[in-house]
C-alpha cells in the first residue's frame, strides 16, 4: 500500500516540528550559519569563569536543541519512505553536523574536569547552574579517574586505534559470516539473522532444526577470529580501566551510568536463587511439547490459535482499558496521543520495519508502528506508548539539560505497560486458552528478558575476571564458560546441544561491555512498580509519575527509589522471581 491510500487520522502528523519541508531547508541553513558564529575561542581556556561558562551552556543548549528538532523531523520522514532520497541526505547531514559540534567541544570536559574542586563544587551549588548541576556533579566524582593532560591526550589518541573491534565483529557477522540457504515453509531461501528469529519462533520443528544447526555452523567456520576479536575488546575494556584507576572493567563500566556495582551483584545472586524454578519451567515446557527439547526448541509457542485480531482503535482503546490503573492523567494523555496524531500506525510500501518512540524536548514525542491485527501488535502499541508517555512527562517537567533519561532506565516504562495490559487481558477473559496464552507470554518475556540477559551479563563477567586475573581468552575456555552457564540456566530439562557453547560469538551486545543486565534490572523494576500499583493504587501511581517525571535529573539508581524500587537492596529482585514461580503455578493450573 502507497502511503497516500493511508487515511490521515491513522499517519503521524509532523507539522508540530516544522510545518512544511521547506520550512527544515530554511532552518537548516540558518543552523549552519549559527554554528559558523559559534566561535569556541571566547570559552576554550575560560571556564573557570562564571559567567563564560554560563554563556557556554546556553549557546551550546541552543544549537542542540534546534540540531535536535531538524534530526528527529530528518530522520521520521525517512522512515515513512526510506525510498525518498531528500530524507536520506538530510539524515546525513544532522549526522555530520553533530559530528562537528561534538567536535568543536571536545576541549569542555576536560577542562571542566581540570577545575579545581572549590571552584566545581561552587558552580554544583549555584542556582545559576541548576540544570547543568547533575552533569557537574559527576564530572566532581570523575576527577579520580581522570589522568595528566598528556595522559589523557594518548588515550584519546589510542581510543581511534582501540575501537574497531564492534566494527570488526559487525563486518564478519554482516560481511563474512556466509549463511547457506535452508528451508522456509517448505521453500530453499537464503538465511538471515532476520529470519534465524522468525523460524525458531515457528512450530516447524524439522525447520527449526535444520537453521540452528546451519546458523551456528556458520559461527564456528569463523570462530577463530571472532575469539581474537572478542579477547581484543576486553583487552581493551582491562587498558582504559587500568589507565583510568579502577578496580575493576566492571567498575568502570558501571560508572558510566553511575551505577553501582551493587545491583549487578544483587542480580547475579538473585537469578541463581531461582533457578530451580526456570529449571522446572523448561522440564514443563518440555512436557507440553511433547518430545526432547533441545536448544532450538526453546522459542517453540506452547499455547496456539490465541490471537486477539482487533482493528487498530479497538486495540487502542484496549490498551486504554488495560492501562486504567495508573489514572486519569495518563489515560487522558493517551488519548490526546492519537487525537494528535503522535502515532504513523499503519505499514506502507517504504516504511521502515518495527516500532519506536522518538522525539524532541520541544515537540510532544511520536511512535512509529506497522500495525497489524495481533495479539503482540495490541502489546507493541502498549510498549510504544509507554516510552513516549515517559518522554512527555520527562519533557515537560525537566530543564532540557536533564530531561533525557539513561538507556538504564529506558525500558521500564514500556514494560510497565506490557505487564499492566496483560494482567488486565488475564482478569477479564473467561477463554482459557488466551489465559494460557498469556501466561505462556509472561514467562516467556521473563525467562528472555531476565534469565537470559542475566546469563549473557554473568559470562560477559566471568570473560572478563579470567582476562583480568591474566589468563588468555581462547574458543576453548569462552565456549566452556558459556556452555556451563547454558546448562546452570537451563537445568535437565533440555537437551544442551554443543552448538549452543558457541552462542556467546554471535552476541553483538558483548562488543558494548556490562550493557546486557540493563534488560533484566528494567524488567524487574517494572514487575516491581506494576505489583505496587495494583496492591497500593493512587499513592504507587503517585510514586510512578515522579519516576516518569525525573528524566536523567540525578543517578538512574535514585531515581528508580522515588518509584519504591531499590535496587540496592535484594526486594525487587526477590519479588520479580516471586512473580516468575507464581506465573509458572497459574499456567500449570490451566495446564
Amino acid at each position: 500500500m502507497e502511503r497516500k491510500e493511508i487515511a490521515e487520522n491513522l499517519k503521524w502528523d509532523l507539522s508540530g516540528i516544522f510545518p512544511t519541508d521547506e520550512a527544515w531547508d530554511e532552518e537548516y541553513k540558518a543552523l549552519e550559519a549559527a554554528m559558523a558564529a559559534f566561535d569556541t575561542s571566547r570559552y576554550q581556556g575560560k571556564l573557570s569563569d562564571k559567567e563564560t561558562l554560563k554563556a557556554y551552556f546556553a549557546e551550546i543548549a541552543a544549537l542542540s536543541r534546534r540540531g535536535e528538532k531538524l534530526y528527529v523531523y530528518a530522520h521520521m520522514s525517512h522512515d515513512q519512505d526510506v525510498r525518498v532520497a531528500k530524507y536520506t541526505s538530510n539524515v546525513a547531514l544532522m549526522m555530520s553536523f553533530f559530528a562537528k559540534l561534538s567536535a568543536k567541544v571536545a576541549f569542555v570536559d576536560p577542562e571542566l574536569t581540570a577545575l579545581d574542586e572549590e571552584t566545581l563544587n561552587a558552580f554544583i551549588a549555584d542556582p545559576d547552574f541548576a540544570a547543568q548541576e547533575y552533569r557537574l556533579r559527576r564530572i566532581a566524582d570523575g576527577k579520580a579517574h581522570v589522568l595528566s593532560e598528556g595522559e589523557e591526550k594518548i588515550l584519546a589518541l589510542a581510543s581511534d586505534v582501540l575501537g574497531g573491534f564492534r566494527d570488526t565483529f559487525m563486518m564478519l557477522d554482516n560481511a563474512n559470516l556466509n549463511l547457506p540457504k535452508a528451508h522456509l515453509n517448505g521453500e530453499e531461501v537464503q538465511m538471515s539473522h532476520g529470519l534465524y528469529g522468525m523460524v525458531l519462533h515457528s512450530d516447524n520443528r524439522e525447520e527449526r532444526e535444520e537453521w540452528f544447526k546451519k546458523y551456528y555452523a556458520a559461527y564456528i567456520a569463523l570462530i577463530d577470529a571472532i575469539t581474537q576479536t572478542y579477547y581484543g575488546n576486553v583487552k581493551k575494556d582491562i587498558f582504559y580501566s587500568t589507565a583510568r584507576k579502577y578496580g575493576s572493567c566492571m567498575e568502570r563500566a558501571l560508572d558510566g551510568e553511575d551505577v553501582q556495582p551493587i545491583v549487578y551483584e544483587n542480580l547475579i545472586s538473585a537469578v541463581h536463587a531461582a533457578l530451580p524454578t526456570m529449571h522446572k519451567y523448561i522440564s514443563l515446557r518440555a512436557k507440553l511439547l511433547g518430545y526432547e527439547q533441545h536448544m532450538y526448541d526453546i522459542y517453540a509457542p506452547l499455547v496456539e490459535d490465541a490471537e486477539i485480531k482487533l482493528p487498530f482503535d479497538d486495540a487502542y482503546e484496549l490498551v486504554i482499558q488495560g492501562l486504567a490503573p495508573l489514572g486519569k492523567d495518563y489515560e487522558k494523555l493517551l488519548r490526546e496521543g492519537k487525537q494528535q496524531r503522535w502515532i504513523d500506525v499503519m505499514e506502507n510500501d517504504g516504511k521502515r520495519s518495527g516500532a519506536y518512540s522518538t522525539g524532541v524536548y520541544d515537540t510532544h514525542p511520536y511512535v512509529l508502528l506497522n500495525y497489524q491485527q495481533s495479539t503482540n501488535d495490541i502489546f507493541t502499541t502498549a510498549h510504544e506508548m509507554g516510552h513516549a508517555i515517559h518522554t512527555y512527562q520527562s519533557n515537560k517537567t525537566q530543564a532540557y539539560e536533564k530531561a533525557d533519561y539513561t538507556i538504564f532506565l529506558a525500558e521500564i516504562a514500556s514494560t510497565v505497560n506490557e505487564v499492566l495490559l496483560l494482567k488486565h487481558l488475564y482478569k477479564t477473559t473467561d477463554d482459557k486458552n488466551l489465559k494460557r496464552y498469556l501466561l505462556a507470554y509472561y514467562m516467556d518475556m521473563i525467562r528472555a528478558t531476565l534469565f537470559r540477559q542475566t546469563q549473557f551479563a554473568e559470562f560477559e563477567q566471568q570473560a572478563h575476571a579470567k582476562a583480568e586475573a591474566g589468563e588468555p581468552l581462547t574458543k576453548e575456555n569462552l565456549c566452556a564458560i558459556y556452555y556451563q552457564l547454558n546448562k546452570d540456566y537451563y537445568g535437565e530439562g533440555i537437551v544442551h546441544d554443543e552448538e549452543i557453547s558457541y552462542e556467546w560469538a554471535r552476541i553483538p551486545h558483548f562488543y558494548t561491555s556490562f550493557y546486557v543486565y540493563k534488560y533484566a534490572t528494567g524488567i524487574i523494576s517494572a514487575i516491581s512498580i506494576v505489583t505496587r500499583i495494583l496492591n497500593e493504587g493512587e499513592a504507587a501511581v503517585k510514586d510512578y509519575f515522579t519516576f516518569l517525571q525525573s528524566g536523567g535529573k540525578t543517578d538512574p539508581v535514585s531515581i528508580l527509589k522515588g518509584a519504591g524500587v531499590d535496587l540496592t537492596t535484594s526486594a525487587p529482585f526477590e519479588a520479580a522471581m516471586k512473580e516468575f514461580e507464581n506465573t509458572l503455578k497459574e499456567f500449570e493450573e490451566l495446564s
